[in-house]
C-alpha cells in the first residue's frame, strides 16, 4: 500500500487534462503526486522531464492510501467509481466544505477571475462553443476558449491570463465532477443517448449535464427539448428554437424574402445568411446569440461572425459543391442524436434529396429514430462498417438501402446516385474505430475522396 502523503493533491489519470491539471499545480507551488491506472501510460519520459521528483503511481487505485490526501482530482475520463475512489464520494474537506473528490473544471472555477460562459449538450456544444469565442474576439474582448474543445481550462489560465471572458465546451464527464461552476451564462444544447456505459441511463447522463447550472445567474435551452430545462430555478433564461418565437424566445419566423433569425419579434438576420449549413446549425446560431445578448456582446458583432463562420471540420463541413451536389463532412456525427439533428437541419433547406453515408461501431444505439427523417428527405443511405447490418434493420422499407465495405465504396455510390440539388451527408452515427483511428481520420479521408472528385470536375 502506497501512502499519499498528508496535505498532497493526487492528480489521477496522465492524459490531456491530468497533464493540465499537473501543470496548473506546479504553477502554484501545490504538492501532488499522480496516479494511473494503465501499466505504462503514453509519455512517461515526457512527463518526468516536465515534472522531475513527482512521485507516479501505476496500477490499480486500491493500492493508494488515501486517508490523508488534501484532495483527488480527477481527469474527465477517468470514473469517480473506479475501485479506490467510489468510497471518497460524500466526503468533503475540513471547514471548506469541499469534496474531496473532484474534477479539473473545479480547479478552474476556483482559480479563474473573469466571468465563464459554459456550454454542454450531446451534439453541437464544439460549434456554439466557437461561435460564441469568435463574437467575443469580434467584439474586442479578450477571450480564453477552450474546455473540452481544444486547450484544456486550466491552460487557459496560462495562455490568457488578463482573459475578460472564458467559453468553455464541458462535457458530461467535466461536470459529475464540478460542484459550483457559477458560469454567468450556461447553455444546455440538447440531449439525446450516448456515455450510457458511463452514467448508467439517460437519467444518470441528464444528472451529470444539469451541473452546468449549478449557481450559473443565466441559462440558456432549448424550447423544444424539456430535457434541457433546469431543474433548479436559474435567476434569468433564455428559450431558443427553430420555430416561431413565443415571446421573448430566441427563434426562426417569416418576413418577407424568407426565414429569419429572430429574437422575440425583433427579425436580427436573414436565416439564408448564416454561412453554417441546416436548420440545426440556425438553432446553434440562435443558442450563441442568446449567451452573447446576456455577455453583452454588440449585435453587430455577433452577425458578421455568423455571416463568415464556416463550420468546424468534421461538424458538419461543407466539402464542396460539385455540379451542384452538396458534399457535406459531418464525421463527429458519432451517435444517433448528432446524426438525426444533421438530417431534420439539412433536409428542409434542399432542393433535391439527402444521400445518407453511415456506418461504424454504433455502441449498441437504436438507429430506428433516422428512420422518418430519412424517409422525408433521403434518397439513399448507404451503410458500411462493423454495424452496418444494424442500421439496416432500423432503416429497411423506409427508403433506398446499400452496403458496402467501406467509405471509399460509400462514396463512389454516392457519385452514381446523386442529382443536382442534392446532398452527400457524411454523418456516421457510429464512432469510427472499426476502420479509422478515430472520427477526425475518418473525416478527412471523406474530404481528401470529395476534393479529388472536384478536382476531376473542374
Amino acid at each position: 500500500m502506497v501512502k499519499v502523503p498528508k496535505g498532497t493533491t493526487l492528480v489521477v489519470g496522465l492524459g490531456v487534462s491530468g497533464r493540465a491539471i499537473c501543470r496548473h499545480l506546479s504553477r502554484l507551488g501545490a504538492p501532488f503526486m499522480v496516479a494511473d491506472t494503465r501499466a505504462m501510460p503514453p509519455g512517461m519520459d515526457a512527463f518526468r522531464a516536465a515534472h522531475p521528483g513527482i512521485e507516479i503511481h501505476c496500477g490499480p487505485l486500491t493500492g493508494l492510501d488515501l486517508s490523508e490526501v488534501e484532495e483527488v482530482v480527477i481527469s474527465p475520463g477517468v470514473d469517480p467509481a473506479t475501485p479506490g475512489l467510489a468510497e471518497l464520494a460524500g466526503q468533503t474537506r475540513g471547514a471548506t466544505g469541499e469534496p474531496v473528490l473532484l474534477g479539473e473544471i473545479a480547479l478552474f472555477v476556483r482559480a479563474a477571475h473573469a466571468p465563464i460562459a459554459a456550454i454542454t449538450g450531446s451534439n453541437a456544444k464544439s460549434t456554439v462553443t466557437t461561435l460564441v469565442g469568435e463574437m467575443a474576439r469580434e467584439a474586442g474582448r479578450r477571450v480564453g476558449v477552450g474546455g473540452n474543445l481544444g486547450t484544456p481550462a486550466l491552460d487557459l489560465l496560462a495562455d490568457v491570463p488578463d482573459a475578460e471572458l472564458f467559453v468553455l465546451e464541458l462535457s458530461s464527464f467535466q461536470l459529475e465532477t464540478t460542484p459550483r461552476l457559477a458560469a454567468e451564462t450556461a447553455a444546455f444544447l440538447n440531449l439525446s443517448e450516448d456515455h450510457l456505459d458511463r452514467h448508467g441511463d439517460m437519467g444518470g447522463y441528464r444528472a451529470a449535464k444539469q451541473g452546468i447550472f449549478r449557481g450559473a445567474r443565466h441559462a440558456v435551452v432549448n424550447a423544444e427539448d424539456p430535457m434541457t430545462w433546469p431543474d433548479a430555478p436559474v435567476a434569468a433564461l433564455d428559450r431558443f428554437t427553430t420555430r416561431a418565437p413565443e415571446g421573448n424566445d430566441w427563434g426562426i419566423g417569416w418576413r418577407t424574402g424568407g426565414d429569419w433569425l429572430m429574437h422575440g419579434g425583433e427579425p436580427l438576420l436573414a436565416a439564408a445568411e448564416v454561412r453554417l449549413p441546416g436548420r440545426h446549425n440556425q438553432a446553434n446560431a440562435l443558442a450563441a446569440l442568446a449567451m452573447g445578448h446576456r455577455l453583452g456582446l454588440p449585435l453587430s458583432s455577433m452577425i458578421e461572425v455568423l455571416r463568415r463562420f464556416p463550420g468546424l471540420p468534421h461538424r458538419g463541413e461543407l466539402v464542396a459543391d460539385i455540379a451542384g451536389v452538396r458534399w457535406i463532412n459531418d464525421s463527429k456525427g458519432t451517435n444517433v442524436g448528432a446524426t438525426l439533428a444533421a438530417l431534420e437541419g439539412l433536409g428542409p433547406t434542399l432542393e433535391g434529396r439527402l444521400i445518407l453515408l453511415a456506418g461504424g461501431i454504433g455502441k449498441g444505439a437504436d438507429f430506428h429514430p433516422l428512420a422518418t427523417p430519412l424517409a422525408h428527405y433521403g434518397r439513399e443511405a448507404i451503410l458500411f462498417g462493423r454495424d452496418a447490418g444494424h442500421l439496416e434493420d432500423a432503416l429497411a422499407g423506409h427508403l433506398p438501402l446499400t452496403r458496402v465495405a467501406d467509405l471509399a465504396a460509400a462514396i463512389v455510390r454516392a457519385v452514381e446516385v446523386a442529382e443536382p440539388g442534392d446532398c452527400v451527408l457524411l454523418s456516421p452515427a457510429c464512432a469510427s474505430l472499426d476502420q479509422f483511428s478515430d472520427y477526425q481520420a475518418r473525416g478527412e479521408a471523406f474530404c481528401q475522396a470529395v476534393r479529388r472528385l472536384a478536382g476531376e470536375a473542374a
